[in-house]
Order: structure tokens, then sequence, then C-alpha cells
């Protein structure tokens, strides 16, 4: 975690150095489908290969023998979401619980990337020559507001996809404009405010909430990373800072952890929840 092969930036500049994405350009406006963030897209397609093999592995292996650990821990897993998803979704559950439990497995992935020390990425950039290449590189897609927005119109697009497919598209397009105060004409202009509203909130807050905390948990160990440099800085508190940076940075690690997993658990839930949602009819 520390931050020595930084050594001409001030701390301001070392944190908005570690904060840029490698992107296709510079975003001008607020929201810009032309511009990727390519760090961003390569990792959470890594992860998500990786979630694949994970679980794929946990399949083949399977035998009603002794199980090994890992496929305790698989097992352990499916039976955990098979049961929020049998107590939230009411239908068919052939497609919802694996995914659940892929976003699950996904989004762990994801968040653990977190834990990689904040300055190895440009490192290994360096090692490899590749430093005027890739000028900045972010390693947790989480952190990115562009990636877990990106899931969070996923999942409304799933959303919108059961809500038609359970109810018909005549059913949920009356079910916009009279719920939920009624199937009036004077409110049917008040039903569907209420409800585009309710699916952009749904939509933004699973993204933000995710995006939120993986970003301060960064945000965090770049701080905390300071502390293993501080006299780069013209700061005579090497020692001081060189145990505050393993201290704080080795205590903070741990309780990340239960950051990592917990994220991951809302975020499956709430996709469950709002796929559950989409098969009730009102």
């Amino acid at each position: 975690m520390a931050a020595g092969s930084e050594t001409a930036l001030t701390p301001s500049e070392y944190i908005a150095h570690h904060l840029q994405n490698l992107s296709t350009g510079h975003q001008k406006k607020l929201i810009d489908f032309s511009i990727i963030n390519l760090d961003t897209m390569f990792w959470a397609i890594l992860t998500g290969i990786v979630a694949v093999v994970i679980l794929t592995l946990a399949a083949r292996r399977a035998s009603p023998g002794v199980p090994t650990r890992f496929q305790c821990l698989i097992e352990m897993l499916v039976e955990m979401v098979e049961d929020q998803s049998k107590s939230i979704v009411h239908g068919d559950r052939r497609f919802i619980a694996p995914l659940a439990l892929f976003v699950f497995v996904w989004v762990v992935l994801m968040n653990a990337l977190d834990l990689i020390p904040v300055d190895l990425p440009s490192h290994v950039i360096g090692w490899l020559g590749l430093g005027s290449v890739i000028p900045h590189h972010r390693i947790v897609p989480t952190a990115d507001l562009n990636g877990t927005m990106g899931m969070a119109l996923g999942v409304l697009i799933l959303m919108l996809y059961y809500s038609v497919k359970i109810k018909g598209g005549g059913g949920f397009a009356k079910e916009l404009i009279s719920a939920p105060f009624g199937n009036h004409i004077l409110l049917w202009i008040p039903n569907l405010a209420l409800n585009l509203i309710e699916y952009v909130a749904r939509t933004v807050s699973l993204g933000m909430r995710l995006f939120g905390n993986m970003y301060a948990g960064e945000l965090l160990f770049l701080l905390i990373a300071l502390l293993g440099s501080i006299w780069h800085f013209h700061a005579n508190l090497g020692v001081l800072g060189f145990f505050g940076n393993v201290i704080a940075g080795s205590v903070w690690a741990i309780f990340h952890i239960l950051i990592v997993l917990l994220q991951a658990f809302i975020f499956m839930m709430l996709t469950l929840v709002y796929l559950g949602q989409a098969h009730d009819k009102h």
C-alpha cells in the first residue's frame, strides 16, 4: 500500500491520479455513452469469467460422497440463494436463482479487488514497460459509477422483461396507470409519474449504493497508503507513517472484507426483490 512510486506527486495529485480511469476519451458531459472506461470493462469481464469458471467447476465436481471444502462453500452459497429466492420470487426461478448466485459471486470478486495494494497495478504496469500506454488504471469496477450503474440498468431491463412476460404488455401498461391510487382516468397521469419515478429511483439507488461504499473504501485505502509515504511529501514522520500504514491498512483491510461480502449480498438481495416485485400483480 505504499506510495513510493509517486515521489513527484503531492498528496492531492497522488489521490487524483489513482482515481482516474483508463478511458477512450475525456468525458465532458454528464452522460456520454461514447466513452468507455477500459479498465472497468476489463476487470468486470475478467471477474465475470472467473465467477463462471468457479461455479462450473463446483457443478462438475459435485459428488454425493464426502464434500471438499470448496464444494461445502458453494453448497452453502447455493442453499442461501435458493432460500432467499424462494421466499422473494413467487414464480419460475429456474433462471433467477442461478442469476442471483452468479451476481453474488461476481460482485464479491469485483469488490475483493479493492484489497489489492493500491500501488501494485502501477508498479506492474511500470515493470512491463507500459507506463506510456496505460497512464491510469483502476482495478475495482464497482468503485466506478459507470460500472455499477451499468449493472443496475441490467437489473432494470430484467425487471421490465419479467413485468411484461408475467403480466403481458397490456397488463403491465394497465398497472403503470392504475397503481397505486386506482384505475380512474383522473389518476392515470399521477400513477404513471409515480411508477416511472419508482423505476428510476430503484435503478439509481441500486447502482449508487454499491458505488458509494466501494468508492469510499478505495479512497480510504489511498489515504492509508499516504501514511506509509509521508516522508516523500516533506514530512519528518517516516517511522510513524510506516507503522501507521501497516497497522491502519491491516485493520481496514480486515474490516473491508465484511464490506466486500455485505455489499455483494445487498446487491443480490435487491436484485431478487426487484425481480420478485416484477412477478407480483397489483
